[in-house]
């Protein structure tokens, strides 16, 4: 099997690619939604009444995936959910159906919630963008919509991308399915993510786990991507250990073998 290790550079970081045969994995981070108004005491969720705890308990945990993909060199990308204070961008300009529980979020004038520009908006301090990171803003579920994020992953080659962040049933699952459906490969880290409901988060780990991607602790994802490392600059002592490494990672996240040789 013929193995390269390749480096891309853009103008703002070195960007590891690992290639083995004809597979290439390029891996991007992205973050959704961890800023002030939905994760922050005395941010608009906290005076809502609606509960944070969940979504706090991740950040050291996104803390220390941030580290190590800063070590890895792979580019990071937060997307923040943004208002218009004019109120334009607002659901209910558009939508004449919509469930009773967005209610109080939508239409709540003296809590407004994450509004461009302030202090509610801003991914929290705790795992705040480097000057070398990427900040999207959004105004819909998906980190997709309407966005540059498609644009820039592909400026820098990235085929590969691990969610973190919140609430994991909603923003994440739902950019992590368009990501999906865009072509690109997806890893879900479940002990950098969190949902207000228990329930809706084992659903969304379970949907992913079956039909989209690998689901997958931080520890458990520093292992395969060192793996995947120890396999481009060929560590491994043969193929026999090189193809029985990736055969228990495959049997482990109940994936199909898809890997390519170059011939």
């Amino acid at each position: 099997m013929e193995k390269t290790i390749l480096i891309w550079y853009n103008s703002l970081s070195l960007m590891l690619q690992i290639q083995y045969g004809s597979n290439l994995i390029s891996l991007g981070l992205v973050i959704v939604d961890m800023q002030n108004g939905f994760v922050s005491k005395d941010g608009s969720y906290d005076k809502l009444g609606m509960n944070i705890e969940n979504y706090q308990q991740i950040i050291p945990n996104i803390k220390r995936l941030i580290s190590f993909c800063r070590t890895e060199k792979i580019p990071i990308f937060y997307t923040e959910a943004i208002r218009e204070p004019s109120g334009i961008d607002l659901l209910l300009n558009i939508h004449n159906i919509l469930p009773r529980a967005r209610e109080e979020r939508l239409q709540n004038k003296k809590i407004p919630i994450c509004m461009r520009d302030t202090w509610d908006a801003h991914i929290i301090d705790d795992i705040k963008p480097a000057p070398e990171d990427h900040v999207i803003l959004k105004r819909r579920d998906s980190a997709f919509q309407d966005t540059e994020l498609r644009v820039w992953l592909q400026s820098i080659h990235v085929n590969t991308l691990i969610f973190c962040g919140i609430d994991t049933s909603i923003c994440v699952e739902t950019s992590l399915r368009d990501a999906f459906n865009l072509g690109y490969d997806v890893i879900l880290v479940s002990d950098a993510t969190a949902s207000g409901s228990k329930k809706h988060y084992e659903t969304t780990i379970e949907r992913v786990r079956d039909y989209y991607g690998v689901v997958i602790k931080i520890d458990d994802l520093k292992k395969m991507i060192q793996t995947l490392d120890d396999l481009s600059k060929d560590e491994m002592q043969s193929n026999e250990e090189e193809n029985e490494s990736i055969s228990q990672f495959l049997e482990k996240h109940n994936l199909i073998n898809v890997r390519k040789e170059k011939k």
